[in-house]
Order: structure tokens, then C-alpha cells, then sequence
């Protein structure tokens, strides 16, 4: 009896294509698979199809897309024993170079046949969603497998302009920063980090090392290691903004003495900020973060 394979396929992410889908199921059929590709057709479905899709005990899920995409099907399948493995096909795809999964797409799915799944901790966050077009608020819990950008960080992600992003992949993120940066006035934000208080404007919380593509904010983060890494920022100016980008392009942010990098199993957030995860808007704070061991099998 042959093993199926399910590709959950995001045709809006930055690099993806028909074309691409189609080479990708024709390589694993080639190899004696059974496949069903499941289009995404809205923000969040690629979650729901990949909740339903482990009811049907597949060898391996095959999520096609970006981050986000990588995301919510990690969402999907945390707790359940399917594997997932990654195709990248997004804008940034920071999982990929994080895991190093090659963006070739034959290489990628080789990388996904051959290679032995690995369980992985995830960072979840519960915190406050509101509908900006309802004005409605609700709690919200979601996992991350890279980052929780709060503040500054949640502030630009918040301003993507999607169909930008579509067009113009990281230029869109950059747009939305230098204009987050001419409007930024943050209120002070308040970490509880396992029991101890620290204080700051902006933080990332890192469940990987790798932020933005090669960057590394949180460079000792690693999947498996059931651990957090939050990198708190001090300063809240436009000069300070503009430094710690610099410290991060350079690598040399962690020296900064305004700059605190916390290891951590649970943060409390408490103030007034938005946030990220995963490159994606998530909703604001208060919020609390916490780890979650061996949570997700992920093959790289």
C-alpha cells in the first residue's frame, strides 16, 4: 500500500505558482506516492485544512508557502504524530534557513522524503485580537515555531500592505517600517519573565535564531530546546529604533547596554503594544508567552 502524502499549497505566497504545484506533486507521485494537493483560499484556512487533513492519518504533510503558511499548519497539527515538512515558496522563508531546507523545489522535497522527523518546541501565545472593521475583541492562543515581535516590531508587521507584500516581497516591510518609524510613540512595556520584572519598549521573543531572513536576534534559540530567548529593547526613539537595526544588521545588538536578552520558559507581558508572530499580525497585549516541549514533529 502506497503512503499519501498531503501538500497543502498557499497560491498567493510571494513565489508560488501552478506550475511549481504541479512539478512538486509530479516528483512525489514519481516516487510512488499517493498525493492530494489542498488549495488555501483565505488568511487562516490553510490551519483548517490541515486539522482536518491529520483525521486521515497521512505519512507526511507538505505545507507550500511562506511563513505564515508554515504557521497555521503548524497550528493545525501540534499534538497529533504527522510530520510536516516545508516547501518554501514565501517571501522571507526564515523556518527554511532556520532548518536549512533549500528553496530548489526538487532539493526541498528530497530534504522531505529523506530526512528523519524531529520534534520540536513551540512558543504559544495567548493575548487580545480586535477586528478592525467590527472593532470587536476577543483572547486568542495561537503556537509559533520562530518569534513574537512585540511592540515596534508587531506596530510595522501591523501596517503591511498585503497586496505590496505580493508584489514586492520584503520591500513591503521595509515600507511599513520607516513609516511605523516616523509615527512610533510607545507607552512602557512590562516582561515578567519567570518570576522576574524587567521593563522596555520593544521585545523580541525568539523560539528560533533566526529573524528576517539571516539575521539573528535570539542567536542561541534552537527548535528542539524547550526554552525561550526574549530580547528586550530599552530605548524607545527614532534614533534608538534606528541603532538597534544596525546592532542586528551587524550583529553586535547583544553589547548594547540598553539591550536585555532573558532566557525564559514563561513571559507576562502587561502595557499597550501591538504584536506579531511568525511575520504575521497577531493582536496586542497584555499577553502572556510561554513554552511548549515536543509539541510538533517537523522533518529537516
Amino acid at each position: 500500500m502506497k503512503s499519501s502524502i498531503i501538500l497543502i499549497f498557499n497560491p498567493t505566497a510571494k513565489k508560488a505558482s501552478g506550475r511549481k504545484i504541479i512539478r512538486a506533486s509530479h516528483f512525489l507521485k514519481s516516487r510512488g506516492y499517493n498525493v492530494e494537493v489542498l488549495f488555501t483560499e483565505k488568511k487562516g484556512h490553510a490551519e483548517s485544512l490541515a486539522r482536518d487533513a491529520i483525521k486521515e492519518s497521512p505519512s507526511l504533510i507538505i505545507a507550500a508557502g511562506g511563513d505564515g503558511t508554515f504557521n497555521e499548519v503548524i497550528n493545525g497539527i501540534a499534538g497529533s504524530e504527522v510530520p510536516m515538512a516545508i516547501l518554501p515558496l514565501g517571501t522571507t522563508n526564515v523556518l527554511s534557513k532556520e532548518i536549512g531546507v533549500p528553496e530548489d523545489i526538487e532539493s526541498a522535497l528530497e530534504v522531505a522524503l529523506k530526512s528523519t522527523p524531529k520534534t520540536v518546541s513551540l512558543g504559544k501565545i495567548s493575548g487580545i485580537y480586535e477586528n478592525q472593521f467590527t472593532g470587536h475583541s476577543s483572547l486568542v492562543t495561537r503556537y509559533f515555531v520562530l518569534m513574537a515581535g512585540i511592540g515596534f516590531d508587531g506596530e510595522a508587521v501591523l501596517g503591511v500592505n498585503e497586496i505590496l507584500k505580493k508584489f514586492s516581497g520584503k520591500g513591503a516591510y521595509i515600507y511599513s517600517g520607516i513609516k511605523t518609524l516616523s509615527r512610533f510613540k510607545p507607552s512602557e512595556l512590562f516582561f515578567d519573565i519567570d518570576g522576574k520584572t524587567y521593563s522596555g519598549y520593544t521585545a523580541i521573543i525568539g523560539k528560533a535564531a533566526k529573524y528576517g531572513g539571516n539575521y539573528r536576534i535570539t542567536p542561541d534559540a534552537r527548535l528542539p530546546d524547550p526554552f525561550l530567548y526574549v530580547c528586550l529593547f530599552k530605548g524607545k526613539s527614532c534614533l534608538d529604533i534606528l541603532r538597534y537595526a544596525f546592532g542586528i544588521l551587524m550583529g553586535r545588538h547583544l553589547r548594547f547596554r540598553d539591550v536585555e536578552y532573558v532566557k525564559a520558559t514563561t513571559v507576562e507581558v502587561k502595557g499597550n503594544a501591538h504584536i506579531q508572530i511568525d511575520g504575521d499580525y497577531f493582536g496586542k497585549t497584555p499577553a502572556r508567552v510561554e513554552i511548549v516541549p515536543n509539541i510538533v514533529r517537523i522533518i529537516f
